[in-house]
C-alpha cells in the first residue's frame, strides 16, 4: 500500500501533480488508474487526520485550525473600507475540500456555456455534465437524468436539518417564491433543502472518496508537508518541480507534464516563482522571467456576502448555551454511536438562487441560511441562539490580482480581489439585505421572538446600509479565474489547459474558470479535474449530453 511519505530522494515520474486539494486528489487519482504511468502528488501540508476536517459541524473549527488552513489575507481593500479580508485555503491533503462547507452545488447551464462561447470548445453544459455525473454517487435522485450513483463521491442531504429551516422555506413560499426540487438540476432557481459532501455523517473530500483508495497503487507516490519551490523549466518545457521538505531541496522529475493544482491562489503564484508571468511584475518581485504572460494572477474575483444576523432565546437553532445543554450532551452521544444528529450536518442545510432583475438570464442571488448564531468575537463556537440571512451576489463584475512578493515560496503573495470596485456588486447586496429582513418578519418566524441585531432596525436607507456592506462583507471563500482559460492577452491556459507558450504544464483548479460559477465552486473544481485527466492521458471525451433524459448510460 503506498502511504503518504515525507522527505528523502527526489526521482523521476511521468507526471507531477502539484497540490493534493480537490483538483489534486482527483487528478493523481485518475491518472494513476492508468498502470503504465507513474505520478507524484505533492502537498504542501499535512495529511488530512486532523479530527475537525472529519466532522461535518465543525467546519468553522477546522476553518480556526492554523495548521491546515494557509490563512490568507487580502491587500487592504479600499472600497471595504481599507479591511483585509480573510481567505481560507487548505494547507492539508483534500486542500480546501477538506476545510470547506460541504456544499454541493455544480452552476447554471449558462455558466458552463458562456465558457464555450469564449472559445473554449468541450467545455458547454452538454460537454461538461457527463464529468459530474463520472464522479458523483447520490442515492436521493435515482431516476433523475442529471444524478448519478456509481461515482467515487457521495452526495446527501442533510438527514435531520435543523427545525428553523422549516421556517425559512415556509417564509419563503409565503413570498410566493416557488420551490426548487433540485439544486444541481441545469437551471436551479428557488428555494429549498441542499446536499453536501458527507457520507455516512462524516465529510466527503476528494481526499476521501478519490485518493484514499488510489493510495493502495504502486505506481502513485504521495509526498506531505513538501513545499513546491517552482515548476523547473528547461529549453521552454516543464521537466520537473524544486521541492522543499524536511529542510531538504529536492528536484522531482516529470517525463511526461506537470499539473499545477494550487487552486486560484496558489496556482499562479507557483507560476510567478516559476519566472512564468507578467514580465514587469516578476521583475518588481525579484524573479527571473522565463516566460511572459501577463495575465498569469489577473482576473481573480469572488463571490461577496452580506448577512443579516438575529438573535433569540429559543433554543430550537444549533448553539450552546443552558438551556441547551442536554440536547447537545445527548447530540454529542449520538454522533459517537452512530454518526447522526447535528455533528453530521453542515449547517449550511438550505438556500435559494434568485434574480434581482426580471430580465437577468440566470439567479444574481444567493440567500444563505443558517440555524445558528453568528458572533464573530465568539468564532468558531456558536454560542447562544440565533440565525441567519446571508446575501451572495453570484456574478461579480470586479476584477483583482495576485502576485508574488519576492522568491521565496514561503512569502505569502499579495492578494487584491479588488471587492466592489464596480459598482454593479453593491446592487444585489442592497437587494438581499432588504430580502432578507422581509424573510425573517414573515410569520412563520414569529415564534422565535428574535431581534434583529446587524445591521440593526436603525440603519436604513441606502446610504446607510452600503456603509453597512462596506463595514461588514465579506467574501464566501470561491476565489477563481488567475489563470483563465481561453484566448486573448489575459489568458493563461487554452481550452486543454495547458499553459500558453510553455510545454509540459497544464493548470487544473478554480483559476482557469473565465467566471467563477453561479455559486459554491468545489463540484465544478471535481468535474474540471475529472476533465483534465482525460486529456493528460488522450482519452476521448464522454458523449456529450444535450437532453440526459433520453440517454441510458454515461460513459
Amino acid at each position: 500500500m503506498m502511504q503518504a511519505v515525507g522527505p528523502g530522494g527526489g526521482g523521476q515520474f511521468d507526471y507531477v501533480v502539484v497540490g493534493a486539494g480537490t483538483a489534486g486528489c482527483v487528478l493523481a487519482s485518475r491518472l494513476a488508474e492508468n498502470p503504465a504511468v507513474t505520478v507524484c502528488l505533492i502537498e504542501a501540508g499535512p495529511d488530512d487526520v486532523h479530527p475537525y476536517i472529519h466532522i461535518p459541524a465543525l467546519v468553522g473549527a477546522a476553518i480556526a485550525t492554523p495548521s491546515i488552513n494557509w490563512r490568507f489575507m487580502t491587500t487592504p481593500q479600499p472600497h471595504l473600507d481599507g479591511r483585509r479580508i480573510p481567505i481560507p485555503r487548505g494547507h492539508v491533503v483534500g486542500g480546501s475540500g477538506s476545510i470547506n462547507g460541504m456544499v454541493y452545488f455544480r452552476g447554471q447551464r449558462r455558466d458552463f456555456d458562456d465558457w464555450a462561447a469564449e472559445g473554449n470548445s468541450g467545455w458547454s453544459y452538454a460537454e461538461v455534465l457527463p464529468y459530474f455525473l463520472r464522479s458523483e454517487s447520490n442515492p436521493s435522485y435515482s431516476s433523475s437524468p442529471y444524478h448519478a450513483q456509481s461515482g467515487p463521491m457521495r452526495v446527501s442531504f442533510i438527514a435531520r436539518p435543523n427545525p428553523l429551516n422549516g421556517a425559512f422555506l415556509d417564509a419563503m413560499a409565503s413570498l410566493e417564491f416557488k420551490p426548487c426540487p433540485d439544486f444541481n438540476s441545469p437551471e436551479p432557481e428557488g428555494y429549498g433543502l441542499r446536499q453536501g459532501t458527507i457520507r455516512d455523517g462524516r465529510r466527503e473530500s476528494t481526499a476521501s472518496a478519490y485518493l484514499r483508495a488510489a493510495r493502495r497503487r504502486p505506481n502513485l507516490r504521495l509526498l506531505t508537508d513538501a513545499l513546491t519551490r517552482s515548476v523547473v523549466l528547461e529549453s521552454g518545457r516543464a521537466v520537473g518541480v524544486d521541492v522543499l521538505a524536511g529542510g531538504q531541496s529536492l528536484r522531482i522529475g516529470a517525463r511526461a507534464e506537470v499539473a499545477v493544482c494550487g487552486g486560484s491562489i496558489g496556482s499562479p503564484h507557483l507560476l510567478q516563482l516559476s519566472g512564468i508571468g507578467d514580465a514587469e511584475g516578476l521583475k518588481r518581485a525579484g524573479i527571473e522571467v522565463r516566460h511572459h504572460l501577463p495575465g498569469v494572477g489577473a482576473n481573480l474575483h469572488d463571490h461577496l456576502a452580506v448577512p443579516v444576523l438575529m438573535e433569540t432565546r429559543n433554543s430550537d437553532s444549533y448553539g450552546i448555551s443552558v438551556r441547551a445543554a442536554p440536547r447537545g450532551a445527548w447530540n454529542i452521544l449520538e454522533y459517537l454511536l452512530w454518526r447522526s444528529g447535528p455533528f453530521a450536518s453542515n449547517v449550511f442545510e438550505s438556500t435559494a438562487f434568485l434574480r434581482t432583475d426580471a430580465d437577468a438570464d440566470r439567479p444574481n442571488l444567493q440567500i444563505v441560511f443558517q440555524p445558528a448564531r453568528r458572533n464573530r468575537s465568539t468564532f468558531p463556537l456558536p454560542l447562544g441562539h440565533g440565525y441567519a440571512i446571508s446575501s451572495v451576489g453570484l456574478r461579480p463584475k470586479s476584477r483583482g490580482r495576485v502576485t508574488a512578493a519576492n522568491p521565496d515560496p514561503r512569502t505569502p503573495p499579495d492578494i487584491d480581489p479588488n471587492l466592489l470596485a464596480d459598482p454593479a456588486d453593491l446592487e444585489p447586496l442592497l437587494h438581499g439585505i432588504e430580502l432578507g429582513r422581509r424573510i425573517v418578519a414573515q410569520a412563520p418566524f414569529a415564534r422565535y421572538r428574535a431581534v434583529e441585531v446587524q445591521p440593526g432596525p436603525a440603519v436604513q436607507g441606502r446610504e446607510a446600509l452600503t456603509a453597512y456592506v462596506r463595514r461588514m462583507a465579506t467574501t464566501v471563500h470561491h476565489p477563481a479565474g488567475t489563470c483563465r482559460m481561453g484566448g486573448g492577452a489575459d489568458a493563461v491556459v487554452d481550452r486543454e489547459l495547458r499553459v500558453h507558450g510553455v510545454a509540459g504544464v497544464r493548470v487544473v483548479d478554480a483559476s482557469i474558470m473565465p467566471q467563477v460559477v453561479s455559486g459554491n465552486t468545489n463540484a465544478a473544481v471535481v468535474m474540471i479535474a475529472e476533465k483534465a485527466a482525460d486529456l493528460m492521458l488522450g482519452r476521448p471525451p464522454p458523449r456529450a449530453l444535450e437532453h440526459p433524459e433520453a440517454a441510458t448510460q454515461v460513459a
